[in-house]
């Protein structure tokens, strides 16, 4: 009957509080383990997905230093392990800091059977919804807004404004620092539009030479110019029924703008030694991280065409602007790289300075510096934690503070609250036990500050 039973595992040294948690959990196999190195073995052997485990293990029975080895070490060997951490009424501080190590939840003794029981039920429950939740991104794995990683108000807003806009075929010009995510967003703009099942061609304006251009866009007839020995279709007629991105469009040369709008305002293109009209039906997604209204003050950039592909404008807000997100990405670009890394390394988190790093640091080059970065930390790591060393991250540069009071105590509670959700993965229990306020001060600060759940 004991296959048919939910694993738990009670890591205690106390053979009376070994007998009184067994007799709570008769509904359970129970698994049990008297220190770290049996914890660590019958987890091996039972693979529990549920552990209790007291702080106070020997051979430092009175301190917490063992037993929060063993939390550490538990979780190296599953991840998604849930532990639920008991301890004595005056260690509160302790289990805080469990829950910061990677704890599911903790309980203060004495031993209520039934409202334990409930904690370690629940805590099964949510085991089992994380691994479905799992199976089915890989089973089913795509989603437009898939390759958009978020947790800020300024960048969850950007993806309520590309929800809104590609089911339109107005055009849209994406505008952001290099490294921010344009070609995720407008394949997001692509993948949630009609056109979806045609083609996404992307080109970069600023990567090919200004004498090749026109014809990479526009296409040729045989014999245009020395070498046309056939008849090439350009990249906007490969994409008729589509969508087509011209990345750093700001870098376009002054002699392809006129003809370009030419295409935007009559959808239709010649190729170079042709004469024959081609009707194209495509929806155009430009980007760029030049300032365009500079350009076109400076004579650089034709206003008329800034008006054409600019129907709807997306401003994308570099990384050190995305309160929290700098962290939230990190952890999600960590556990990429170590699952995709064939290193044989149990890397499971970022150390304390770790964050702080990642959390101080301006970021210029976003999300593909953050990326880069965090690649090499996986691959130089020596521990399980990446540390500050492990990223090598210059933080000298500071954001200069405001001086109004208001502000800066503002500025400070948003950053912390950002600062504890992103350590604790978004759980606003720990989260408001980590600040040291209740459950619904949290939530008036979290929409004081627009910050989501």
């Amino acid at each position: 009957m004991s296959e048919n039973k939910q694993k738990l595992m009670i890591v205690e040294d106390d053979p009376g509080l070994q007998s009184q948690l067994k007799w709570s959990f008769e509904d359970f196999e129970v698994i049990v383990a008297r220190n770290k190195k049996e914890a660590l073995a019958k987890l091996r052997r039972h693979e529990a997905p549920v552990v209790t485990l007291d702080l106070g293990l020997p051979p430092d029975a009175d301190g917490t230093s063992e037993g929060l080895a063993t939390l550490e070490q538990l979780l190296e060997l599953n991840p998604n392990l849930k532990i639920i951490v008991v301890t004595g009424n005056e260690d509160r501080q302790n289990a805080v800091k469990a829950i910061a190590l990677g704890a599911y939840d903790f309980y203060q003794k004495p031993i209520d059977a039934e409202i334990l029981n409930l904690i370690v039920k629940r805590a099964h429950h949510v085991y089992k919804l994380e691994l479905e939740n799992q199976s089915l991104l890989k089973d089913h794995g795509h989603s437009p807004l898939n390759g958009i990683i978020a947790n800020s108000s300024q960048m969850l807003k950007v993806c309520r404004t590309v929800e809104k806009v590609a089911p339109t075929d107005a055009t849209s010009l994406l505008l952001g620092e290099s490294g921010t995510g344009k070609e995720v967003l407008a394949r997001a703009l692509h993948d949630l539009s009609s056109r979806a099942k045609k083609r996404f061609i992307a080109i970069n304006c600023a990567a090919i030479p200004e004498n090749l251009l026109e014809s990479e866009l526009f296409g040729y007839e045989k014999g245009a110019f020395t070498g046309a020995s056939k008849q090439t279709i350009g990249k906007i007629e490969c994409a008729n029924g589509g969508t087509l991105f011209l990345d750093e469009v700001g870098d376009l040369p002054m002699s392809l703008q006129a003809k370009l709008l030419r295409f935007l305002q009559e959808r239709i293109i010649e190729r170079l030694g042709g004469r024959n009209e081609i009707p194209v039906d495509v929806r155009v997604i430009c980007a760029t991280h030049q300032n365009i209204e500079q350009q076109i003050k400076d004579g650089q950039f034709r206003e008329d065409l800034f008006y054409r592909i600019s129907e709807i404008t997306i401003r994308i807000p570099p990384l050190r602007e995305r309160s929290g997100d700098s962290v939230f990405l990190a952890r999600s670009l960590l556990n990429h790289f170590v699952d995709t890394q064939t290193l044989n390394k149990n890397i499971r988190g970022f150390s304390q300075d770790g964050i702080q790093a990642i959390e101080s640091y301006t970021w210029p080059g976003n999300i593909r510096e953050l990326q880069n970065k965090i690649k090499r930390a996986v691959i130089m790591a020596d521990s399980n934690l990446v540390t500050a060393d492990d990223l090598e991250l210059n933080n000298e540069q500071q954001a200069a503070m405001p001086f109004n009071l208001r502000q800066v105590r503002d500025q400070s509670e948003q950053s912390a609250v950002l600062r504890a959700l992103s350590l604790l993965e978004g759980n606003v229990s720990k989260t408001a036990e980590l600040l040291g306020i209740s459950r619904p001060t949290l939530y008036d600060l979290m929409s004081k500050h627009n910050i989501k759940p």
